[in-house]
Order: C-alpha cells, then structure tokens, then sequence
C-alpha cells in the first residue's frame, strides 16, 4: 500500500501563527486607541475624588479647545522636547563616533564583546532603580556633594535637584545612558553592512577618513540614522518612568521637567478625565506624526527630488509616445480613407 501523501496548506498555518497577535493587537492596542480617540469628543470625568461620575456628555471639539486655550499642553510638550533634544544628540555623537571605533579596520580594538556587553548593559536596568540611584547621588546630602565639599571645590553642598538646568540635564543625562549602547550596535550593524570595496577605492583614490565619512558612509547610513531619529523621538515624547520617579511626580522646581506623558498621568488621577486626557493624547499623535514626516523629509530631500525627476521625465516620455502615437493614427485613418 502506498502512503497516501499529505498537502502542508502553508496559507492556513500562517493565518494560525499570525492570529494570536492580531488578537493581541486589536484587545490591547487597536481598541485603546480607537476609544481615546472617541472619547476625545466628549465630556467624561469623575469629581469629588471619583465619587460621582460626569458623563460621557458629547461637546464636539470642546476639549480640543480646552487643550489649545489652557497652555499647559504647549508647555509641557516644550520641556519634553528640551529633555529629548539634550539626552539625544550627544547620545547620537558618541554612539556615531562609538560605532566607527569599534568597526574601524585600522584601530582593530580588542575585546570588542567586553565593550558592546558594557555600553549596553543600563538599558538592561529598570528606569526606577536608575532614577533613584542619581537622586541619592545627587541629593544635598549625597555623596556627590559629600565629594565636592570634602575635596574642597565647594563649600556647601549644591541643591542639585532645585534648578532647572541641573534637573534637565540629570534626566538627560540618564536618558543617554540607558539608550546609548542600543543606538551604538544599531549604527554599528548599519556601518558592517556598507560594501568595504567601495571605502577601500576611496582610500586608495587619495580620500581622507573625513572624506570618507561625510562622502560615503553617513549618506549610506541615512535609512539606520532615520530609524534611531524616528524611534528616539517617538521614545522621547513617551517619557515618563525617569522624570516622574526622580521628581517624585512633581515634575522638578517650576515644573521643568513635566512630560506631556506625566500631565496626561495627571489628568487622569484622580479625576479621571477620560475627554480632556483622550484630546491630549489626540494632539500628542498627530505633532508625532508630523515631526517624523517632516523628519523623513527632511534627511531624504535628495532622494525625493531625484523621484519627483524620474516621475517628471516618464511623464514626458509618455505625452510625447501618445502624441506620436495619435499623429501615427491620424496618418493611418487618413491614408485609409484616400484608399
């Protein structure tokens, strides 16, 4: 008897091994956000320490305006982007500079492995955890200003957690270190897949390594520079865990440090107001959207004018093919009549 041969319905299984996490997205994230959205329409909170409900009433835009008049979201949108920017673009150089040593063929650096586990390792460490070991650093009383009195640079301590400046920096400077090492090994995979035989022939042609560098590798590492812009960002506007553990929730002295994310937290505790902070989250996804685009535009305006070029000389070539193509018809209608 032959065994009878069995068809694997490639299709099916893969709708089966996909379904879970379309489940999971839909439950989870899809559903979230379509009712954010929603409620963003509507009059929907708790007063009286959540003892008595208001709501959902329908306003229209009245919480978009409520948004746009009140000016808390501007501002604390303004401090997320100033904490972003400071964390972000020493950690974007040192990572760059990182990636480029570490891949160099002339340096050739030992115990690479023992470099990338180190740089890499406090993104392995809780926000919380990390939060509170820079506010005991830094306390008045901590060992920092222990150290600083002690070796004599000061006299008393600093209040490093009751200005602006140190406050921003502090949770910049914790942001750098807990994403550095991730953007490094991205650059770095970026760099490892650049064809070596082109950096080769321009060295060999007489370019220097600065040549090389803003010639050759940074433009072929555009879509990897794009993707730690878009992600950093996106990242950047979400944060939360750092600034509202080391300011305990209060956002540091005149509110510096306050996230859009934290305000958003705020509005919905203990009040809860659903309408207000759906508008707010509303707001918060179309200023991303916008900014990634503008950034995509941005660091792909070369490759976007020569598409636009392509599309304008095809576009030619097929009026001037329909107008030699309609002459050559008239012609052949013509001499069919005269026939």
């Amino acid at each position: 008897m032959k065994k009878r041969q069995t068809r694997i319905n490639y299709d099916k299984w893969g709708r089966r091994f996909v379904l879970p996490f379309i489940i999971i997205y839909v439950v989870f994230s899809l559903i979230p956000l379509l009712s954010t959205f929603y409620y963003s329409f509507f009059e929907y909170y708790y007063r009286f320490g959540g003892a008595q409900k208001v709501g959902p009433n329908f306003i229209g835009l009245g919480n978009y305006i409520t948004v746009f008049t009140e000016g808390k979201f501007f501002k604390y949108f303004g401090n997320t982007m100033i904490v972003w920017l400071m964390g972000f673009i020493p950690q974007i150089v040192i990572s760059l500079l990182l990636a480029l040593w570490f891949t160099s063929n002339r340096l050739k650096i030992k115990a690479q492995g023992t470099f990338k586990t180190i740089i890499y390792m406090p993104n392995l460490v809780m926000a919380a955890a990390f939060s509170l070991l820079i506010q005991l650093l830094f306390s008045t009383n901590g060992p920092i200003n222990t150290l600083l009195t002690n070796s004599g640079l000061i006299n008393e301590g600093i209040k490093f957690l009751d200005r602006t400046f140190t406050v921003r920096s502090l949770v910049a400077f914790m942001n750098f270190l807990m994403w550095f090492g991730n953007t490094t090994i991205l650059l770095m995979a970026g760099i490892m897949g650049i064809d070596q035989s082109v950096i080769e022939s321009a060295q060999v042609d007489g370019a220097s390594s600065t040549q090389t560098f803003f010639k050759i590798v940074l433009p072929l590492l555009k879509p990897i520079l794009l993707f730690v812009l878009v992600t950093s960002l996106i990242g950047g506007v979400q944060m939360f865990d750092i600034p509202q553990i080391f300011t305990e929730g209060k956002g540091g002295p005149n509110s510096s440090v306050l996230t859009i994310i934290m305000y958003i937290n705020a509005l919905m505790a203990p009040s809860k107001q659903y309408g207000l902070a759906g508008a707010v989250s509303v707001v918060l996804f179309i200023i991303t959207v916008l900014l990634s685009v503008i950034m995509y535009v941005l660091t792909n305006s070369d490759e976007i004018k020569e598409k636009r070029e392509i599309k304008k000389m095809n576009k030619g070539v097929k009026t001037k093919w329909n107008k030699r193509t309609s002459s050559w018809d008239q012609e052949f209608h013509s001499t069919h009549k005269e026939h």
